[in-house]
């Protein structure tokens, strides 16, 4: 499928009921058709991975069109320049999001970049570095304990940002580390008790927020 017939078919899903509930979710609604992600990946489903078809729509700036490219673009082909360059154009937590889930944690460089992006100033790519760190957290099978206890003193660091979708994806990060293992869970729950001690408004709400799923009987269960 070339990119022409794709933007022609995206065009066609346009719905501008569905872009004024994407305003009302805090999604950005420039340059966006109003199409949801189920669609996306239907259309995903019938295009093979393609880096360089993947290349072309990001090149044509459409909101829908690039949260599409990083579902069908080969994770294999991608190198760290397209990373540094997608990810300041990261205009939008949803296409944020589906980028680094779809596609950037999949990548070698993904640990590096957790790293990296996290101690960026710009609000989108410090959300990219921690929305990984949750990414690696639930799919990651090489990464050992070690390996995401050396998340913790970036979350510390970072949880008195009180930029919305910074804080939003400092806490994901959080919680999702806790409910890997039973020993990630207790670590994760101490920075959680720290954090609700905190003078910051942001790292209280990171904390309790955290500590309320990572305390519940549904996770204490999965490690009984």
């Amino acid at each position: 499928m070339s990119a022409e017939n794709i933007l022609t078919e995206l065009k066609k899903l346009s719905s501008e009921e569905n872009l004024e509930g994407m305003k009302r979710f805090g999604i950005n609604p420039n340059k966006a058709l109003g199409i949801s992600v189920r669609n996306l990946r239907e259309i995903a489903k019938r295009t093979n991975k393609d880096h360089n078809l993947a290349l072309e729509l990001w090149k044509t700036e459409i909101h829908e069109a690039r949260i599409l490219a990083s579902m069908i673009d080969n994770h294999k082909e991608v190198t760290k320049s397209q990373m540094n360059s997608w990810v300041k154009d990261f205009n939008s937590w949803d296409l944020c999001d589906q980028t680094c889930n779809n596609l950037f944690r999949k990548t070698s460089f993904a640990v590096e970049y957790s790293f990296k992006w996290v101690e960026s100033k710009h609000e989108f790519i410090r959300r990219a570095g921690f929305v990984l760190i949750a990414c690696l957290s639930v799919h990651s099978k090489k990464m050992n304990d070690d390996d995401f206890i050396k998340y913790f003193p970036l979350i510390i660091k970072y949880c008195d940002d009180e930029r919305n979708f910074v804080k939003k994806s400092v806490n994901w990060a959080l919680r999702q580390i806790g409910k890997r293992n039973k020993n990630l869970n207790a670590a994760s729950t101490e920075i959680g008790k720290k954090l609700i001690k905190s003078d910051s408004k942001s790292a209280r709400w990171i904390g309790q927020n955290a500590l309320k799923e990572l305390s519940s009987e549904k996770i204490k269960k999965r490690f009984n």
